[in-house]
């Protein structure tokens, strides 16, 4: 790795909107502008910046300046700093002249796959530019190119020690077509200088002086504010409001109703706007509405109801499988067998910036701003419900304080265009921390029952899992749930000749959405959970245990899982990692009374994760005390980004595992604040250590994985502890064994 300083912070952005740089670029007289996608297509980009096909933008000025237009959502990620330094290493670029820009109608960010999927798009790009900046230096030389060789923006002849800057190339290199990218030479990693180094995030100096604008920030003239009374009901409707209490609010300046959902055919469910010339009049008028509301469908919905109606599912008839046998796993001959139900509850995202968009609608066009993961998805729900050209709508992606999957746009979207609609002025729509708590999209309430049989030896002979959940993706259409519910359960690495796992929707009033690692926060518990289970068994260590699972897998490679066309983990890759973690942690070694250690390992992303956590069980506390986790995450992009990525992960889990619950009752969520929802604070953070294993492969994604290792391994060293074996999350020492 190298030793050289890491350049000084680059300023970024976001204010300037793609559209509005590509045309001042262009009239600024002579950028070399590349275009790409993150499929592959690479062309100098039309002159009409409307039909845009890019994913991204270079512009490199004669000035010497570099930018990257971005077509993805910053929201901590650290997607501002990691994607432009695989194209500054591929194009050879000083990466302290990059200045990146947010794209205006951004693609949809999140998965974990910024990084996975503009890695060799990037690269191929960035290997445009160098070639093209040596192809234009030889033709000024007269040389060969082979002779030429590009680095911190700049060309050098080899042979006689001329050089010249990209700037000076600029001019030059706009009249040589673009060579293919699909052909070009990508750079030997052994030559790079600045992947894998610790870069300081680029957005970080604005954040910490104030002067990076989120959504919160935008201010328009003649701007208003409007808060939304909604149904705390499940799908109640709305039986009366008085406007006339509301308007006598000073400053507040209009009171109306508008649909719950515009596409609904259902249109009794309403709830009201209220409009003002600041936020805290609306939020004053709204609370003056005495608003009126009817209990829906599902009145009776509770926690308690909830659970029976998932148990109940564990027996049902299932709505999908997946097998590799004709037999029943649970009645093969097995010399010993095991069973345990796991259960999750809805989880609040809990973001620290509340839901906010600002929408102005002039002159048969719209202009959004907004916090949000999905700048195109806006984008075209605003010009379907305005019944405009998508090209008419413009969505300006801000900065966010905080993401996890709740920044898709549903449903501020549609309530800030209908009131931009109605009064025709520009207005910021703000949801209150309460707002947020009840009419979140929660994860998904859920419940796993594993069975497992071993022979003699120890070996799995048997696996079922029966999930049973609020289905996310499916919770219109059940049949689409069918893998995108299964990740971290599915694809589980342990060999057993007789497999199956089934699948039973369960039907909720709670609206459900992608969560930080969607259902591996769930699947990955119970599988590893029951691991050691199974482990315990056997009489066998649960890391010894694992390890042999694996290595009879690397062995006797199984055959695809049916209606499973997946990867499944490298047995021998993970083996490292479970190897890696147990050496750095100690395992082993006596802990003392009241004390233990859990493991756990997973694949996910292309990236391999084993961690093991410490844990004190006393006077019936527990406090994790430290966590060890090890990742092989292919290329390293930016070590200190990834660090980041994995200790921030692993602290959101735990935060689950130990303190996070959405309940219901009569229909409604019960947590409206932080004062009920109780989250991981300071004093509940373990000690972090994070070792990075460099696989020799493209970077995998890595936002998400981790988060799915930290329930399981604290669960197991909690059994360890204690012998006792929860659950149940958030884990509760008094739990009752189901």
């Amino acid at each position: 790795m190298s030793t050289k300083p890491s350049p000084a912070p680059v300023k970024s952005r976001p204010a300037i909107s793609r559209r509005a740089f590509l045309a001042t670029s262009a009239a600024a007289g002579g950028a070399l502008v590349v275009g790409l996608t993150l499929h592959g297509r690479f062309h100098h980009p039309t002159s009409d910046a409307s039909q845009d096909p890019f994913n991204a933008w270079i512009h490199i000025h004669p000035d010497g300046q570099i930018q990257l237009v971005l077509n993805k959502s910053e929201m901590g990620q650290g997607v501002f700093t990691a994607l432009p330094m695989i194209l500054a290493e591929e194009a050879g670029i000083d990466f302290s002249r990059i200045t990146v820009i947010q794209a205006d109608n951004a693609d949809g960010t999140g998965g974990s796959g910024s990084v996975w999927e503009g890695y060799k798009p990037l690269r191929q790009a960035g290997a445009q530019v160098r070639e093209t900046m040596i192809a234009a230096a030889a033709r000024r030389w007269r040389v060969p190119a082979s002779e030429c060789r590009a680095h911190d923006s700049q060309v050098t002849h080899a042979v006689s020690g001329r050089t010249l800057s990209y700037a000076a190339l600029v001019q030059d290199a706009r009249r040589i077509p673009l060579p293919d990218a699909n052909t070009l030479p990508l750079k030997d990693p052994k030559e790079f200088t600045l992947l894998g180094r610790s870069i300081p995030h680029l957005d970080i100096p604005d954040k910490v002086k104030g002067a990076a604008r989120f959504g919160l920030d935008v201010r328009l003239p003649g701007m208003v504010y409007a808060v939304v009374a909604q149904c705390p009901y499940f799908r109640g409707e709305l039986l009366h409001f008085n406007a006339a209490k509301a308007k006598a609010i000073p400053g507040v300046l209009d009171v109306f109703d508008i649909p719950t959902d515009p596409d609904s055919a259902n249109k009794n469910t309403r709830e009201v706007a209220v409009v003002a010339t600041n936020t805290w009049a609306a939020i004053q008028g709204r609370d003056a509405l005495a608003a009126e509301w009817k209990p829906g469908q599902y009145h009776d919905e509770s926690t308690e109801s909830l659970t029976t109606q998932l148990r109940a599912g564990l027996d049902a008839q299932e709505y999908w499988n997946s097998t590799n046998t004709t037999l029943n796993p649970d009645i093969v001959p097995a010399a010993k067998r095991i069973e345990s139900v796991y259960e999750f509850p809805f989880l609040a995202h809990a973001t620290m910036e509340p839901m906010n968009i600002t929408a102005s609608l002039q002159n048969g066009r719209g202009e959004i701003w907004s916090p949000t993961q999905a700048g195109a998805e806006t984008q075209e729900t605003a010009a379907k419900m305005l019944g405009i050209d998508k090209s008419a709508v413009t969505v300006h992606v801000t900065f966010m304080g905080g993401g996890f999957g709740r920044r898709f746009g549903v449903p501020f979207n549609h309530q800030v265009l209908q009131i931009a609609r109605r009064i025709q002025r520009p207005v910021q729509l703000v949801w209150t921390r309460e707002d947020d708590f009840m009419h979140d999209r929660y994860r998904p309430a859920c419940m796993h029952r594993l069975r497992a049989g071993i022979d003699r030896q120890g070996n799995l002979v048997s696996w079922t899992d029966r999930i049973v959940d609020t289905t996310i993706i499916g919770q219109d259409d059940p049949k689409q749930a069918q893998s995108y519910e299964l990740g971290g359960a599915l694809d589980q690495p342990y060999p057993a000749q007789y497999f199956r796992i089934s699948y039973v929707p369960v039907d909720s009033g709670a609206t459900r959405g992608a969560w930080r690692g969607v259902e591996i926060s769930f699947n990955v518990f119970s599988v590893e959970c029951f691991i050691d289970e199974v482990a315990h068994l056997a009489q066998q260590d649960p890391y010894l245990f694992r390890r042999r699972l694996l290595e009879n897998a690397a062995a006797h490679p199984v055959a695809p899982r049916s209606n499973f066309d997946g990867t499944l983990a490298d047995p021998v890759r993970m083996i490292h990692m479970l190897d890696l973690a147990t050496e750095k942690a100690g395992w082993g070694k006596p802990l003392g009374p009241n004390r233990g250690r859990g493991i756990s390992c997973f694949f996910s992303k292309t990236s391999y994760l084993a961690q093991v956590a410490e844990v004190t069980v006393k006077k019936g506390n527990i406090h994790v005390d430290r966590v060890v986790t090890v990742v092989d995450p292919g290329r390293v992009i930016n070590m200190n980004g990834i660090r980041a990525q994995i200790e921030g992960a692993v602290l959101m889990g735990l935060s689950a595992t130990l303190k996070e619950r959405i309940t219901v009752k009569d229909g409604m969520i019960q947590q409206q604040n932080f004062n009920s929802y109780d989250l991981l604070r300071m004093p509940d953070a373990p000690q972090l250590e994070t070792f990075l294993v460099e696989g020799g492969r493209p970077p995998g994604g890595i936002g998400e994985p981790p988060l799915a290792l930290i329930g399981p391994s604290v669960g197991n060293a909690i059994f360890a502890a204690t012998g006792k074996r929860l659950r149940r999350l958030p884990f509760q020492l008094d739990e009752v064994s189901s």
